[in-house]
């Protein structure tokens, strides 16, 4: 899948995607709880402003009075001087009584005035150049006997109104950046920590080994359960097909090997009875077939049982001095043949840690070779010492073709055989087994050629128990 189709790149992590989306959601409430405090940042300075102008109108109409049938006004300081306290502000009013200007701007006339006495109108009109923010209150003077009603208009303009909406608007606006940075830290934070225990399963998944297919029996969240219970099943159905697959081969090995025992039997049988010289090489092509064919199903079953052994291993104790005798023992018959005899310098306890069959499986193969390709009436040697406290080398040399020079850093890739080999039936797997059964154990396989330049010396490497 390309790129492109795979979307952008924060899409691809769940970390990431939950990461966006919170920062998505903190801008949001970021972006709206500065609108919600610049609005109500202006809306508490206009309504502060316009509290000040009612009182302010208020106390110049209290100073109202009446002589002799004339409204007299003596302006009080505090009216204006509590204005101040909004800002640096142009101050303008008017007192009218019955529509005439008693002191005052004459052309200050709002396009609503209050209705009733106590009444108080409040508007913003633009005056000289200016928004100027209005107030009238309206009083009832008795002049002589004939009530007279008062009008008092002041306003003010609304530059530090608008000072202090910016200001606080600012405020807002740096603390919701500052909320916002913070809710994206906390929201990485928490999808890391969300994310945490998919991390510990997959990395409890992680450590086991391929062979390892037992249920994982962890607590995780619930969200997780129906992952873990789909897991669980798809290794009991793998742990299912690779028995079936072990025991397809052990049979196939099986059925394969009976036969063509049989067909050797037979053929040997023949080889005795006829008496014409082509017949006779016709039937030990076809012994020399049957042989390469029992041997290659034979080690294709140990190299099958490395593979499935190897990452499971059985951690038992050995003893490769023990280990050594018998299956010099059992491969006895085999050198006779040849008139090879084994010298096994191999006596002192040799304890390692692993899988019994596995390690006789390496040794087999090994010390076979050495029969294979050794001409006859000579010896194979094994040795048994230790380089030092912490492993064993068991050293097997032989007096046969030994490895020629240019295939010996191969000898131990699958099918692998080297280039002095003739005629000798082999299938190229006996080294690779060693070699992987050794690696399974933590040890390692070293394929020499004797210093008087005869046989072959192949040692095997293990860790000490």
């Amino acid at each position: 899948m390309s790129d492109a189709a795979r979307g952008p790149f924060w899409w691809r992590s769940i970390g990431q995607r939950l990461t966006v989306l919170l920062a998505a959601i903190a801008a949001v409430l970021a972006v709206l709880s500065w609108w919600m405090v610049t609005s109500f940042a202006r809306e508490a300075a206009e309504r502060t402003q316009d509290n000040v102008l009612v009182a302010s109108a208020t106390t110049i109409a209290e100073a109202l009075r009446s002589e002799q049938g004339t409204i007299l006004l003596e302006l009080p300081y505090s009216a204006f001087a509590m204005l101040n306290a909004i800002g640096e502000d142009r101050v303008f009013y008017r007192v009218a009584a019955g529509g005439e200007t008693i002191t005052g701007y004459d052309d200050l006339i709002p396009p609503t005035l209050p209705e009733r006495p106590g009444d108080v109108a409040v508007r913003t009109i633009s005056y000289r150049g200016d928004q100027v923010r209005v107030v009238s209150v309206q009083r009832t003077v008795l002049a002589g006997q004939q009530p007279v009603p008062v009008v008092v208009s002041v306003g003010q303009t609304r530059t530090g109104v608008e000072a202090i909406g910016t200001g606080l608007s600012r405020t807002a606006a740096v603390l919701s950046v500052a909320f916002f940075l913070l809710a994206v830290g906390l929201g990485a934070v928490a999808a890391n920590s969300s994310l945490r225990p998919l991390n510990a399963f997959a990395q409890a998944v992680t450590r086991r080994g391929p062979s390892d297919l037992r249920p994982l029996r962890r607590k995780v969240p619930d969200e997780l359960s129906p992952l873990l219970i789909a897991l669980n099943r798809l290794m009991e159905r793998l742990g299912q097909s690779i028995r079936r697959s072990e025991e397809f081969i052990a049979e196939a090995a099986h059925r394969v090997r009976t036969p063509l025992a049989t067909v050797r039997a037979q053929a040997e049988l023949a080889l005795h009875t006829v008496e014409k010289e082509n017949e006779k090489k016709m039937l030990r092509r076809v012994i020399r077939a049957v042989d390469e064919s029992s041997r290659s199903a034979s080690q294709l079953l140990d190299h099958a049982t490395v593979s499935f052994r190897a990452e499971a291993l059985a951690r038992d104790e050995v003893d490769l001095a023990d280990l050594v005798v018998r299956v010099a023992e059992s491969l006895s018959p085999t050198a006779e043949m040849k008139d090879i005899s084994f010298r096994l310098d191999a006596t002192a306890p040799a304890p390692v840690r692993g899988d019994l069959i596995l390690l006789e499986s390496a040794l087999r193969n090994v010390l076979d070779n050495s029969i294979k390709y050794s001409p006859g009436e000579t010896e194979v040697s094994v040795t048994l010492s230790q380089d030092d406290p912490a492993q064993w080398r068991l050293t097997v040399r032989d007096h046969g073709r030994g490895f020629s020079a240019e295939s010996l850093p191969a000898l131990t890739g699958r099918f692998t055989r080297g280039g002095n080999v003739d005629k000798i039936v082999g299938s190229g797997l006996g080294l690779t087994i060693a070699e992987d059964v050794l690696i399974a154990h933590g040890g390692r396989l070293e394929l020499a050629t004797p210093k008087d330049g005869v046989g072959a010396c192949v040692s095997l490497i293990l860790p000490a128990a």
